[in-house]
């Protein structure tokens, strides 16, 4: 393709990955989730990597005093006037998320039946609400939750995990005020949109058990170590009763997922004149297994026309996981895509011309690097052998990011400030 032609690939790319992020931002989302305003107080807790958005969107459009305590990923603060937005570490917690937790709590002492919480959630909420129990430390839950990370766990198990293992998740926040109504609004990164898995579920009833939580511990070979172990084993590491007081009046409503950001690319893509081609918003499994499957799609539209025809967008959104193979590699599980699926199409011996894609993390950033994720372009493995730049090699040691950043096709996007997990678009042109 020409450089003109190539230059309108990308720039329509990066359109539908704009769109899709629009239509999860926490302003457009709320208006229509308001709860009435109560008698009482109004207080606002929150946790995610959408939440100081959220906390900004709702004090603008909440009719009556509020206040209350937001934490967010450092660096993904908003500018607030009644809530206070705190940041710490994410993925891996830090003493900062530990303090907020318990800033959070403390705002839900002494509310009444007359009273309302507003809980603001996203995705990003388990490492940022990480509490140690009795007689754990931070530095247990950091080691634990690295290993989760690195695991190929999918978030189920993760954050089945992770309910047991921190005071502030698994509905706990919720027992927190048991007189208190409580409407939760809800961001959604997960795939099914499960409240109890976004930000692993602070107020919402956990269904899941401890025992569930050291099963996972073990079909991932993970060693929790003594303290943990020995907290999961204990009763005090059960959630609160699902069934119990605590749970009655408080409420839940996701108010943005991958599905309507999805849809709203593919209206884009419509609008465009290409036709989108939506595979669904809850694709979980490997990284560079879900990109193989992607490829395939590719190759069967442009070899037969199936399961649609050329010009159009493939679409899809969902969690992929990445198991760390070793090695001293950077990047996320959106970089292991792209660089997966730039190897899955070379194999057809053509190199796949105009075909193009992107794989980024709607929040802005894929794993812990600084970018969103990468693009794909027909030539990214020419380049890479005229750079030196091996796939395979990159592939072996998790590097995404070193690779995609010789190329300069890293897209870097900073914070978003919403986070609707991963979105995957493929542009297909005709042959």
């Amino acid at each position: 393709m020409s450089g003109d032609a190539d230059s309108r690939a990308i720039t329509i790319l990066r359109a539908l990955f704009d769109a899709a992020v629009a239509a999860a931002r926490p302003d457009e989302a709320l208006r229509a989730h308001l709860p009435p305003p109560p008698k009482g107080r109004t207080v606002v807790i929150g946790a995610g990597k959408a939440a100081a958005e959220m906390a900004a969107a709702f004090e603008n459009l909440w009719p009556g005093p509020l206040e209350g305590v937001v934490v967010t990923r450092h660096g993904h603060g908003a500018r607030t006037r009644r809530i206070t937005v705190l940041e710490a570490a994410h993925p891996v917690p830090d003493a900062a998320g530990v303090g907020a937790a318990r800033a959070l709590f403390d705002r839900l002492a002494g509310l009444g039946p007359d009273d309302l919480v507003v809980a603001l959630m996203s995705g990003g909420g388990s490492a940022l609400l990480a509490l140690p129990p009795e007689g754990v430390t931070l530095a247990d839950l950091q080691a634990l939750y690295r290993a989760l990370l690195g695991s190929g766990a999918d978030i189920a198990a993760m954050n089945t995990v992770r309910k047991h293992c921190s005071l502030a998740l698994g509905g706990r926040l919720a027992a927190a005020a048991p007189q208190t109504p409580m409407v939760t609004l809800v961001v959604s990164d997960v795939p099914g949109d499960d409240p109890g898995l976004i930000a692993s579920g602070p107020t919402v009833p956990d269904h899941s058990t401890r025992a569930q939580a050291r099963a996972a511990l073990a079909d991932y070979g993970i060693d929790p170590g003594p303290a943990l172990a020995a907290w999961l084993d204990s009763p005090a590491a059960d959630s609160p009763d699902p069934q119990g007081a605590a749970f009655v009046n408080k409420s839940v409503r996701v108010i943005a997922s991958a599905h309507t950001s999805l849809i709203r690319a593919a209206a884009l893509a419509r609008s465009m004149g290409y036709a989108p081609l939506v595979l669904g918003d809850a694709i979980e499994g490997e990284s560079r297994e879900v990109a193989r499957v992607h490829a395939g799609l590719v190759r069967s539209i442009r070899r037969h026309g199936v399961p649609i025809a050329a010009p159009c967008v493939i679409l899809s959104g969902g969690e992929t996981t990445v198991t760390l193979r070793g090695g001293d590699g950077r990047g996320g599980r959106n970089g292991e895509f792209a660089l997966a699926l730039a190897q899955a199409l070379a194999e057809g011996g053509d190199g796949m011309p105009g075909v193009y894609a992107l794989a980024a993390d709607t929040d802005g950033i894929d794993g812990s690097e600084d970018n969103a994720g990468a693009l794909v372009r027909p030539d990214t493995l020419a380049r890479a052998a005229q750079a030196g730049l091996s796939v395979a090699e990159h592939l072996a040691r998790n590097d995404s990011y070193g690779f995609f950043a010789g190329l300069d096709d890293l897209l870097v996007t900073g914070p978003t400030r919403t986070n609707v997990n991963d979105f995957r678009a493929i542009f297909v042109e005709l042959a």
